[in-house]
């Protein structure tokens, strides 16, 4: 990590012991946009003395604020019962007559630790011992049952830091169809300030794909799960440089060298036996580690590296390490040597680091103040807006406008065109036949928009959830332009549909009849997909998503005026609540006037289309009102569906 050429805190996840401060980076660290350039020199006593190069501007800058991070006494634990309140009461009851404490899981147990600007802090430990959770904790990115003190320069995590500090989580978060060059350039333009250009962007963006070796995968997908693409390391690199990209003044890294190459991966994936309890065992410089364990009696009997040796003592594999004459014997050998290492640390380490935490490194207070302004958006809205469209054009386009889309589409307008081929409204069957045709179009079009809306948010919701942490645009932003784009898209497969299908089957052959009948089933479209993105967004689940849509989908299928024209007075309500309802009577009206004949070769000669039985429940001379309640409900879908995606992406944690 010593080689690195940027000036970053790095909290790299391996083992819960704190490890070495960068010996090239530590004695000074530069800040852009005339913050102070604090200079760190450590003297004989081993207290840190801070430089500070005062800057009379008094502006805040978009460079990395040197940052001091001090936490003390962290605990935190999870309540294990059940979300549902009605269970969750329940339970809190019987676990009261049971004189229980409750169903609660203890993660961390009071961590104690800290580090300063140019400083890299490791933590190593067993899988399931809590390095995830603390990284999260200190990242500003856990709620709960949260006790101790975290500081950043002497004050509490607020919003002023999202943007200071970068987070590369354990399972890497990146848009499967965008190549690495696209992540990283659409990255550089939303988080890098205004006062570059979308040329130093660029280059920015291009140095850094250069810096992570990432010059070979440029242009490849970046793939995931059901999208092939680059290797797991080359992803790897991607996250890592998503986020150093913005020079972030604290940047966690949850498993960084994962994939990156084979000596660093082989070190994370160790086998352990047993898992630790998220408790420290050691905390300070990593040089200092062999002789504090050599001090207690713990000596490697053979040649090991002290990453294995650390590891090892870690988790009470102490085959090949000589131990205490006090642990010999024991019956159980290695939860009791975890114990008494654990015992050490809490009588002789942890003192001394709460004494240094709180005494030693104090921030100045121009850094407590600059800490808590926040910094201003890198872009207004509408170039977020111009930017984030790009991108959600780019990642969607690819699923919307692929040949299999079209082909279904082209397919299906032939298909119903070969079936209904030159139908006409001669007498009361056929007429019935096309009123059919009419109705088979609002299924289609609404069940492809509904379903295929329905699961937008639930598949990207990790992805804005990480977004939105780092406070990287604005949720507004997000929430129009993938709406919009979503739009553009699915109109231009309708009317490539209404093209292929309104001459085959010798539909009104007029102007207004045509553009009416298609915009009503670009209304159609447009309200199906807001109800499908007020499902998705209100559950944000992918697999009740897709169950409440069928649902949904079920209820307007039956109450759009076809099946059933005539509803019981006390289920009315339903039939004035389906966006089907609507569109089918909008298409009916677009196509069928009242002044039109039909059955004109029966005994009674000549009828007018309102007379048929078919039309009992529809009034084909008045107004198209029907348009304005679609708007109206696109928009009221739209409008529920941005509240309720907000709130769940506030809650929902990364």
């Amino acid at each position: 990590m010593a080689s690195q050429p940027w000036p970053y805190r790095f909290f790299h996840r391996s083992m819960e012991i704190r490890s070495v401060e960068d010996e090239q980076q530590s004695s000074a660290v530069t800040t852009k946009g005339g913050l102070p350039n604090p200079a760190l020199h450590q003297g004989n006593d081993g207290v840190v003395e801070i430089e500070i190069e005062q800057d009379d501007s008094g502006t805040c800058g978009y460079g990395p604020l040197p940052i001091f991070l001090k936490f003390e006494d962290v605990e935190y634990k999870i309540n294990g019962s059940s979300r549902n309140p009605v269970k969750a009461a329940i339970a809190g009851v019987v676990s009261w007559l049971r004189m229980e404490q409750g169903n609660c899981k203890h993660i961390l147990k009071g961590i104690t630790g800290s580090v300063g600007p140019g400083q890299i802090l490791a933590m190593m430990g067993p899988s399931g011992s809590g390095k995830t959770t603390l990284l999260k904790l200190l990242g500003g990115r856990l709620d709960g049952d949260i006790r101790g003190k975290v500081t950043y320069n002497d004050t509490p995590f607020g919003p002023s830091l999202k943007r200071r500090i970068g987070f590369v989580a354990q399972d890497d978060v990146l848009f499967p169809q965008l190549t690495v060059e696209e992540t990283l350039v659409f990255a550089a333009f939303l988080r890098l300030p205004t006062e570059m250009n979308r040329k130093e962007k660029y280059l920015r963006a291009d140095r850094i794909i250069k810096e992570l070796s990432l010059e070979r995968c440029r242009h490849t997908r970046v793939g995931g799960v059901l999208v092939k693409g680059i290797s797991g390391g080359e992803r790897r690199r991607t996250s890592i440089g998503y986020e150093i990209l913005v020079d972030p003044s604290l940047l966690f890294l949850d498993e960084p060298t994962s994939g990156l190459d084979s000596t660093s991966a082989s070190k994370l994936l160790i086998i352990l036996g047993n898992l630790a309890k998220g408790q420290t065992i050691y905390h300070g410089n990593a040089r200092e580690s062999m002789h504090y364990f050599s001090s207690l009696g713990f000596v490697p009997e053979m040649a090991m590296s002290p990453a294995e040796f650390l590891l090892d003592i870690a988790t009470g594999h102490v085959k090949d390490i000589s131990i205490p004459e006090t642990l010999q014997g024991s019956t159980n050998l290695q939860e009791i040597e975890v114990k008494f290492l654990q015992c050490k640390y809490k009588t002789d380490l942890e003192p001394r680091e709460k004494e240094g935490n709180y005494h030693s490194v104090k921030a100045p207070m121009k850094l407590q103040l600059s800490i808590q302004i926040k910094k201003d958006w890198t872009s207004n809205w509408v170039e977020q807006f111009i930017i984030l469209s790009k991108r959600t054009f780019r990642e969607r386009s690819r699923d919307y406008l692929d040949k299999l889309r079209f082909s279904q589409t082209v397919g299906v307008a032939v298909l119903l065109g070969l079936l209904w081929w030159k139908s006409n409204i001669g007498t009361e069957a056929q007429l019935r036949d096309q009123v059919g045709l009419m109705f088979y179009i609002c299924i289609f079009w609404t069940s492809s928009s509904l379903i295929g809306a329905v699961y937008v948010f639930p598949f990207e919701k990790s992805y804005l959830v990480k977004e939105r942490k780092a406070d990287m645009y604005r949720f507004s932003v997000y929430y129009v332009s993938s709406t919009l784009c979503d739009m553009i898209i699915n109109i231009a497969h309708p009317i490539i549909f209404m093209v292929i299908l309104y001459f085959m089957v010798d539909l009104r052959r007029t102007t207004p009849c045509f553009l009416l009948t298609s915009f009503a089933i670009m209304l159609i479209v447009i309200t199906s997909q807001g109800m499908g993105e007020l499902i998705g967004a209100a559950i944000l689940s992918v697999k009740r998503a897709g169950l409440m849509g069928s649902l949904v989908l079920m209820l307007v299928l039956l109450t759009g005026g076809y099946y059933v024209q005539h509803i019981p007075k006390f289920m009315m309500w339903l039939k004035h609540i389906s966006f089907m309802h609507y569109g089918f009577r909008l298409l009916l009206k677009a196509q069928y006037s009242q002044h039109l004949v039909y059955d004109c070769q029966s005994k009674g000669g000549c009828k007018h289309l309102q007379s048929s039985p078919t039309f009992d429940t529809i009034d084909l001379s008045s107004r198209l009102q029907e348009v304005w309640i679609l708007l109206a409900m696109a928009l009221s879908f739209r409008v529920l569906a941005y509240f309720a995606l907000q709130r769940r992406i506030n809650i929902t944690p990364f």
